[in-house]
């Protein structure tokens, strides 16, 4: 659980260079004063000895952890970054953008790395061509149909569940606090090529994206080293299809990440994934929902003759509402979500129940400015089964 309060500042500043040119400097400022607590609870019964030679299991009790400390991206993930746009006439127009995560509530991380963004792209009647590192697809329904916007503890069940679920995390770790941009695919990718439709298609837009592996491949496979995961891991396609108009707005996603890969055994995981998002804004009110599906699955070469491991499904689903109340806005969603291991029945055994949990978030957003607000979030996540998921912290 965690409350927080805190004022968010948002500094832009433009320059324009030219008449057919600008670049501008902006960024978020983010802070909170945040705690955290997690109840862990043992629900089995303590079991004594029987003429059945049952073993003795001693009920473990609770422990409980907490934690309070000042965060950022409560509200809005802190950033600096820089942008720029050159007009190349007939219609057509480069444009650059360099954004960098700030971690401002104890300064080691600033502009060291474009983590966040780093693309320079083409756009013109016929869309935009996009290339560097760049949200993926999939992971824009699970932000925009999010009342918290994926963001700070009141961030939904869908997208704390998937950042675990997709990660890959072979690439060495990036050095003191910078943020790793070789472990996941799943609100990221690097190495990417996207390109999106043009605004001007009656409310209908989408994108499509290819992020390459950048592995070397060798010619004859023989040569190929015995070292796992170095010839498709990191590779992501999917593609993102939607209409916006009006107080509608709904979108379905699909995107395939390799996770992992060996090649002398010839086979590769991914995690497919493919979710469907709404919203509409009643005026007095906006509705937000989604549904959500991901698989992790082994693609064998040759099929292990026990059938290899069953594919590991997580299902999440989200409904969310924001109110507005003068300068004000209030948040809420609900969320769940559900790990299925797909695990075979066993007689003589008993049998986990899937790892499961749900999550309640409640939120309240003052605007002091167009720029400035104050913001207090509180959220509960109730795990069962095994299911670790927090809210943060």
């Amino acid at each position: 659980m965690k409350k927080s309060l805190v004022a968010l500042a948002a500094l832009a500043v433009a320059g324009v260079a030219s008449a057919q040119s600008s670049v501008t400097l902006f960024g978020v400022v983010d802070a909170s004063i945040s705690g955290y607590s997690n109840t862990a609870r043992d629900n089995r019964a303590t079991v004594f000895p029987n003429a059945f030679g049952i073993p003795v299991y001693l009920n473990q009790g609770s422990v409980k952890t907490s934690r309070r400390e000042l965060a950022n991206s409560g509200y809005n993930s802190s950033r600096i970054g820089f942008r720029g746009t050159e007009d190349l006439g007939g219609g057509l127009a480069a444009s650059f953008w360099l954004e960098a995560p700030i971690s401002n509530d104890d300064g080691q991380q600033g502009i060291a790395t474009f983590a966040r963004r780093s693309t320079v792209s083409l756009s013109g009647g016929f869309g935009e061509v996009r290339l560097g590192r760049d949200y993926t697809p999939t992971f824009w329904n699970d932000t925009v149909f999010d009342p918290f916007g994926t963001n700070g503890v009141g961030t939904n069940l869908v997208s704390t569940a998937n950042t675990a679920f997709g990660g890959f995390g072979t690439p060495a770790a990036s050095t003191g606090a910078f943020t790793n941009v070789g472990s996941s695919n799943y609100v990221r990718a690097s190495n990417s090529i996207g390109y999106f439709l043009p605004p001007n298609l009656g409310g209908f837009y989408g994108q499509v994206q290819y992020a390459l592996a950048e592995k070397t491949k060798y010619d004859s496979g023989i040569f190929t080293p015995n070292v796992l995961n170095s010839q498709r891991q990191g590779r992501y396609i999917g593609g993102r299809f939607g209409y916006a108009n009006g107080p509608l707005d709904v979108a379905l996603a699909y995107g395939s990440s390799t996770v992992g890969d060996d090649y002398y055994v010839g086979t590769t995981t991914k995690v497919n994934t493919l979710n469907l998002g709404a919203s509409y804004d009643f005026g007095p009110v906006k509705l937000f929902g989604e549904v959500s599906k991901a698989k992790n699955k082994i693609d064998y070469e040759v099929t292990p003759l026990a059938g290899g491991r069953p594919d590991i499904d997580l299902t999440g689903y989200l409904l969310g509402v924001t109110v507005p109340v003068g300068a004000g806005l209030i948040r809420a969603s609900w969320s769940h979500v559900k790990l299925d291991q797909n695990l075979p029945n066993n007689p003589f055994a008993l049998n986990t129940p899937d790892p499961k949990a749900n999550k309640i978030a409640l939120g309240y957003v003052h605007n002091l400015s167009k720029r400035t607000a104050l913001y207090a979030t509180i959220a509960r996540v109730s795990n069962k089964n095994g299911a670790g998921y927090t809210v943060g912290g």
